[in-house]
C-alpha cells in the first residue's frame, strides 16, 4: 500500500524506523517482530542510494518476509544518478512501493561527494520521473539546522512537495506546540499532504546531548530539569522517556495527527511501552 493510500483515513497511523545492524541482524529482526504486534503501516529502513550497495538490500527483503510493508531511505548527496537508478530498480523488483527521499549529510571526505543531486527536491523529481513509487520527504518543525529560519525551510519543503512528495515525516521534537505551529505554517503555504510526527523516546543522557548538538531541537524547561536529574540513572531516564513520549503522543492524537513515526534506535522496549500506554 502506498503512502497516499496509507494516510487516506481518519485514524492515526503508526510506523517505525530502524537502521541496518551490522553486528546482529537476527537481533534486529527479533525487535521488529515485537514491534509488528502493533500492526504498523510500515517500517522504514535507513540506507543510502541503493540498498544493495550499502548492504541493506537483503535486510529490506528480510523485513518484507516478516509480512511487513517496508520503506527504504534514499540519500543523494553521495550518490550518482546511475547508482540511484540501479537502487530504484532493485526495490521496485521486490515489490516495494514507498521511499523516503533525503539529501543526506554532506560528507567531510569530499571524494565521496557526487554532484548529480544537490538537494532533496532534485532526488524527488528524479524518482517521480523514473518510477511509480510513493515518496516521503523530511520536514523540520524547528527548521533544518542549515536553514537560516523556518520560513526559508518551508520554502525548501514546498519545492520537495511540488516535485512529487506524498507525505512529510518530521524530525523529532519534544515541544508539541512547535509541531502544531509548524503544521499551520506549512498549510499556510498551500501544502496539503500528510504531515507525520517523528517521535524519539529519550533513552540516555548521551543520546539527548548528541541529538540536540546535531539538530535544531528545543527541550522544554520542565523536561530538561528531569533529564539533568536522571542523567546518571539509565533506568529512570528510560522511564522518563516513556512517560514523556506517551503524554506527547496522546496530545498529538487528540489533535488529529495523521501519523506517529517512532525512531526506535533498533530497540522495541520504549516504543512498545508507549504504545501500550496510548492504544
Amino acid at each position: 500500500m502506498k503512502l497516499r493510500e496509507i494516510y487516506n483515513n481518519n485514524k492515526t497511523v503508526i510506523s517505525f524506523e530502524v537502521f541496518p545492524q551490522k553486528d546482529d541482524e537476527a537481533k534486529l529482526l527479533e525487535e521488529i517482530t515485537i514491534l509488528n504486534k502493533y500492526n504498523p503501516a510500515f517500517i522504514s529502513l535507513t540506507c543510502g542510494a541503493g540498498g544493495k550497495e550499502n548492504k541493506s538490500f537483503e535486510l529490506l527483503k528480510d523485513i518484507q518476509n516478516l509480512g511487513i510493508n517496508v520503506m527504504p531511505h534514499f540519500t543523494c548527496i553521495t550518490s550518482s544518478k546511475k547508482s540511484v537508478e540501479e537502487g530504484l530498480k532493485e526495490i521496485e523488483n521486490i515489490g516495494i512501493e514507498n521511499i523516503l527521499a533525503l539529501r543526506g549529510d554532506i560528507p567531510e571526505n569530499t571524494e565521496l561527494r557526487h554532484y548529480d543531486f544537490n538537494y532533496a527536491n532534485e532526488l524527488v523529481n528524479y524518482i517521480k520521473a523514473k518510477t511509480n513509487l510513493s515518496i516521503g520527504v523530511a520536514g523540520y518543525p524547528e527548521g533544518h539546522v542549515e536553514s537560516p529560519d523556518i520560513k526559508s525551510d518551508i520554502i525548501n519543503l514546498k519545492k520537495k512537495v511540488e516535485a512529487g512528495a506524498d507525505a512529510i515525516f518530521t524530525q523529532l521534537f519534544f515541544d508539541n506546540n512547535k509541531f502544531f505551529e509548524y503544521v499551520q505554517l506549512v498549510r499556510n503555504e498551500g501544502i496539503n499532504i500528510p504531515i507525520i510526527a517523528g517521535i524519539m523516546p529519550i533513552k540516555s543522557y548521551k543520546q539527548i546531548v548528541k541529538m540536540t548538538s546535531l539538530a535544531r531541537v528545543a527541550i522544554p524547561e520542565n523536561l530538561q530539569t528531569k533529564i539533568n536529574k536522571y542523567k546518571e540513572d539509565s533506568k529512570s531516564m528510560t522511564e522518563l522517556g516513556i512517560e514523556y513520549a506517551s503524554k506527547q503522543c496522546e496530545e498529538l492524537i487528540n489533535n488529529n495527527v495523521m501519523g506517529l513515526h517512532f525512531f526506535t534506535l533498533n530497540k522495541s522496549y520504549s516504543t512498545s511501552q508507549i504504545l501500550n500506554n496510548i492504544l
